[in-house]
């Protein structure tokens, strides 16, 4: 379905969650929405009279004069509002039925079913927010820990916007003035120094490479971090998954081998979601079940950003241990970091810390039965996490693939800018390369975004947002 094909209609959904609950809320969106809602709405005073952003106490009435429900209007006008249309949001009593039948009687007199983020398209389109402000609506509404919903506050107020739109705006400049420059090149008119745009151009790069830096951080505050608990058999990979829970989440047993599929359940450390994964023990097994879960356990070190080896340290550690280690280093994804868990701390062997001398890697002694290190542990898995993190008001962070290609391409093309300016090119082949620059910056806040990325985002929020 073409989300721009409806965008002169009007359209109605829930905005609240469907189900049992004390309020539902309707929002319709549109230039009819006045004349659709008075039309079932009892009251003295006519909706389409109201001044804007007042509240109004009524009855919905149905086809047959039937009261569905007592409801409170909000009302707000073109363009101060959400969507920048006409917008009144029906707050009705919660449950699956009276939402439906107010929904159903809209339809019936001529409002259309809003599709997905098409609430947050209009507000696009009429530019009450831009592209990256509209992408901060979704994330903030999955925001799952403290850190990822300030990043959504503070993209959706505009941070990443107004940074991206002064790197675009600066390269215009450049741009504009290299073109101009070209109507003057019989006479040999030279209005700007190469040198000095050749040092307007490194100080962009180098602001870009900035942001991109910061993406890998961006990513964890926005989408969480990926921890996979391996280790041999009977371990206390479970211990510790139970631990850092603070409950019986998986099971333990002195049997090796109680784990045969992986477990994953979430943690937030610091204001920070940590998406911990208990695995099946690593060793050499007859057993089909168990060879599947080991399978699986290596599929999610694959798949994780920091993987911590847990180790017994009530244990000597053997050659056959050493094999295992490197097996699961050899596993290991480039972006992926290592933890060495030696845990049973409070009962660990006397000759453990002599043979353990052959791992070079970073560890961490803690007991799950005593909790011994598991804060330091925990501040660890943080540091790893979000290393040298500027949580400075005047941070921006960027945690969006979309906007990630983006610079990377803009990069590139101030990249080949400099290296015509270099090469001794004429202003129209470094204003090419500046002009690409400029359309992925704007292909970020959607000034020059393609039909298709448009929806393709939209397409991706909940009915109703």
């Amino acid at each position: 379905m073409n989300t721009f094909s409806k965008q002169h209609t009007t359209i109605a959904a829930l905005a609240t969650p469907a189900g049992i609950g004390g309020i539902a809320v309707i929002r319709v969106s549109g230039n009819d929405a006045f004349s659709l809602v008075d039309s079932l709405f009892h009251v003295k005073k006519k909706l389409a009279d109201a001044e804007s952003h007042t509240l109004h106490f009524g009855s919905i009435l149905d086809a047959n004069n039937n009261v569905v429900d007592s409801v409170l209007v909000s009302v707000f006008r073109s363009p101060h509002s959400y969507t920048g249309e006409d917008v009144l949001e029906i707050s009705c009593h919660g449950g699956y039925l009276t939402s439906k039948i107010i929904l159903d009687e809209l339809y019936r007199i001529g409002a259309q079913p809003a599709g997905p983020g098409e609430f947050t398209l209009r507000a696009f389109l009429n530019g009450k927010l831009d592209l990256a402000q509209a992408e901060a609506v979704a994330d903030l509404i999955h925001a799952k820990s403290e850190q990822s919903h300030r990043a959504s506050v503070e993209q959706l107020h505009g941070r990443l916007s107004r940074y991206t739109k002064n790197l675009r705006q600066e390269l215009l400049d450049i741009c504009s003035l290299l073109e101009l420059e070209l109507d003057f090149s019989q006479e040999g008119i030279e209005l700007t120094q190469k040198s000095e745009i050749k040092l307007k151009l490194e100080n962009i790069k180098k602001r870009l490479l900035e942001i991109l830096s910061t993406y890998s951080s961006g990513k964890h505050i926005r989408e969480g971090v990926r921890v996979a608990l391996v280790g041999k058999p009977n371990a206390g990979k479970s211990s510790l998954m139970n631990t850092l829970l603070e409950e019986e989440r998986a099971i333990v047993s002195h049997i090796p081998g109680t784990t045969r599929d992986t477990i994953e359940e979430s943690v937030t450390i610091h204001g920070l979601e940590f998406i911990f994964t208990d695995t099946a023990g690593l060793r050499e097994s007859g057993d089909i079940i168990e060879q599947e879960g080991i399978k699986r356990t290596s599929n999610t070190v694959q798949s994780s950003d920091i993987v911590c080896v847990v180790i017994d340290s009530s244990e000597i550690v053997t050659d056959e241990d050493l094999h295992l280690y490197k097996r699961v280093q050899d596993l290991l994804p480039k972006h992926a970091q290592k933890i060495y868990i030696y845990n049973k701390a409070d009962i660990k062997h006397l000759k453990f810390l002599n043979s353990v001398k052959k791992i070079e890697f970073p560890h961490i002694f803690l007991s799950c039965k005593t909790h011994e290190g598991i804060e330091e542990f925990k501040k660890l898995l943080y540091s790893i996490a979000l290393p040298n993190f500027d949580t400075s008001a005047s941070s921006v962070i960027l945690n969006n693939l979309r906007h990630k290609h983006a610079f990377e391409s803009a990069l590139s093309g101030i990249d080949l800018a400099i290296k015509s300016l270099n090469d001794g090119l004429s202003d129209d082949f470094i204003a090419v390369d500046l002009r690409r620059a400029i359309d992925y910056l704007g292909e970020i806040i959607g000034i020059t975004t393609p039909d298709d990325i448009l929806n393709n985002i939209f397409s991706k929020f909940c009915i109703g947002k």
